[in-house]
């Protein structure tokens, strides 16, 4: 593996939070990590609810949103926006690549 490989797993690692006793990763970090908008991301999801049950994708609270922003000093971003973000667990973050890829399928 290269030096630049372990720096891009360094950076989806340090991307990854706790919350709810479940590792999981903020709509904006995952959106960037597949190289799109983060609003993009929400609407390919909210065209595809039902493929999100609760263990894949989840809204954070403004307590958890809190806790966040106190424990992490790169989420500051997260302090000022209008909205709460959505997070993704794993097999969320699995199932966002698989709607992502096929809706890019369907527009090309």
């Amino acid at each position: 593996m290269t030096e630049q490989a372990l720096t891009s797993i360094d950076a989806i690692a340090a991307t990854i939070l706790r919350l709810r006793g479940q590792r999981v990763i903020l709509d904006s970090d995952l959106a960037r990590l597949y190289g799109t908008t983060t609003t993009r991301l929400n609407q390919a999801v909210k065209r595809n609810a039902a493929r999100f049950p609760d263990d894949f994708m989840f809204q954070i609270t403004t307590a958890e949103r809190d806790e966040v922003i106190t424990n992490c000093d790169n989420l500051q971003r997260l302090k000022y926006s209008p909205r709460l973000p959505s997070v993704f667990t794993e097999h969320g973050a699995v199932m966002a690549a698989t709607i992502l890829n096929s809706n890019l399928s369907l527009s090309e």
